[in-house]
């Protein structure tokens, strides 16, 4: 059978492939024909056995008609911001890794940092150092505009965190109990992820365990 390598982790010596029957499969090291470490995306081909994928070798992918290569997605912490506010903004399914959750948290700090000091800068523009009671907010609308928006991908962020340590996305509700919420954050954030794939799909690629 043919398909293409979703994931491998060589420190961990195991991987996922993804067959052209829609299937996943299970491999590790010894399941290489060749003993090589592919990385996500190569095209190979394989005998399927209950779940697990056995002899697997490369395939050129000029010659074969299996699924297309994916282009790798970036790691970086201002890369996990963007693709957590555009791509996954009401993304709850998947999971992701402890990298991209606190990727968001320092990345929209920032931001909001940012907007902050643009709004007092603009306020001061506009009406100097006049009485307060004779200021307008109009500076800070990008502030909160953007605050406001962070709430949807926050949430299905911490869904999708949920997911990877092996917990069921209605969780989340802990987070906005007075207090409890606090600690359940800072818990959702250290905690690993969970070894292998579970219901929500396999280990974020980067993870190391």
């Amino acid at each position: 059978m043919r398909g293409a390598v979703l994931h491998y982790d060589k420190d961990q010596d195991y991987g996922y492939i993804n067959g052209v029957d829609g299937k996943r499969y299970f491999f590790t090291r010894n399941d290489l024909n060749q003993g090589a470490a592919f990385v996500s995306g190569t095209l190979v081909e394989f005998q399927p056995d209950d779940g697990t994928a056995h002899n697997i070798v490369a395939v050129n992918s000029t010659t074969t008609s299996s699924p297309r290569r994916q282009p790798t997605r970036s790691t970086g912490l201002w890369a996990y911001f963007r693709y957590t506010v555009s791509v996954d903004f009401f993304n709850f399914k998947g999971r992701a890794r402890r990298k991209e959750f606190w990727a968001f948290w320092l990345c929209s700090t920032i931001v909001l940092f940012v907007l902050l000091g643009l709004g007092i800068l603009v306020d001061l523009a506009i009406n100097g150092f006049r009485d307060v009671s004779s200021r307008n907010a109009i500076g800070f609308l990008p502030f909160f505009v953007f605050a406001l928006a962070l709430n949807l991908p926050w949430i299905a962020l911490a869904v999708r965190r949920l997911h990877d340590v092996g917990l069921s996305g209605w969780f989340v509700l802990l987070c906005f109990i007075p207090v409890i919420g606090g600690v359940a954050l800072l818990v959702l954030g250290l905690a690993p992820s969970q070894l292998g794939e579970n219901p929500w799909g396999p280990v974020p690629a980067g993870v190391r365990i």
